[in-house]
């Protein structure tokens, strides 16, 4: 009787050294460590998400978690309809002009600020050299409109100055598209410039393409009018 005694304790006082426990396995790596397929014979069912928990698996380690329903209803809705290229800024004051060796001759870019961001990722846009850059391969729809001034001067100026959109790859720099402003002539009275434009259409870029919204022929243009001008961009991915 003593020697079954004494075998219990022995046995007894073992099981908390063994935290681990395996199943088809010798060497567990969790509390219960199933080695093998699992079945559930009856498993109530949940009319609604609150107050319950997903269990989810870890394809790597085939641990399982927890996972609040939440996260699993932002990631689908993440997956099927947002689209993270998308940005826009609006500027109203401050407008400066910006001058890069890389921009061809009369072409200087609007001081577009991250701050002045209307929706998108911060991080899609630089203030160090105040581009947008874009995230991946893909066809881009953009707008660029700027009002210079009050949007009419009283006078055609010259140079054809407008608005344009320059691409920066790689260190090599492109004018991918411009528009001059428009001049209006009212006989024996003025002439006007309609100092209001728009650019709007679908463009391909690659990943890391740095994307600039200024203005062409900028060497006519009086600085001192800026102050009054109005400048916005949009951009987003549409198709691979």
């Amino acid at each position: 009787m003593k020697t079954k005694i004494y075998s219990l304790l022995l046995a007894l006082s073992v099981v908390p050294l063994f935290s681990q426990v395996g199943i088809n396995t010798s060497t567990p790596t969790a509390a219960l460590d199933v080695n093998g397929t699992l079945k559930i014979r009856d498993t109530p069912m949940t009319t609604a998400l609150p107050g319950y928990e997903i269990m989810a698996l870890n394809q790597g380690t085939f641990q399982v978690a927890k996972v609040d329903p939440q996260v699993i209803i932002d990631a689908a809705t993440l997956a099927s309809g947002t689209n993270t290229s998308v940005y826009s800024a609006k500027k109203t004051t401050g407008i400066t002009l910006l001058s890069l060796g890389l921009f061809p001759t009369g072409f200087r870019a609007v001081n577009f600020l991250a701050a002045e961001r209307l929706v998108g990722s911060a991080a899609l846009f630089s203030d160090t050299d105040n581009t947008y850059t874009i995230p991946s391969d893909g066809t881009y729809n953009v707008g660029f409109t700027f009002r210079y001034g009050s949007g009419l001067q009283a006078a055609i100026l010259t140079n054809t100055p407008g608005i344009g959109i320059f691409r920066n790859r790689a260190g090599v720099g492109t004018l991918i598209d411009s528009r001059s402003f428009s001049g209006l002539t009212v006989p024996l009275v003025l002439s006007l410039t309609i100092s209001e434009s728009t650019l709007n259409s679908l463009y391909n870029f690659q990943a890391g393409d740095k994307i600039s919204f200024g203005l062409t022929g900028s060497s006519a243009l009086d600085v001192g009018l800026l102050g009054a001008s109005v400048g916005s961009f949009y951009i987003y991915k549409v198709s691979n």
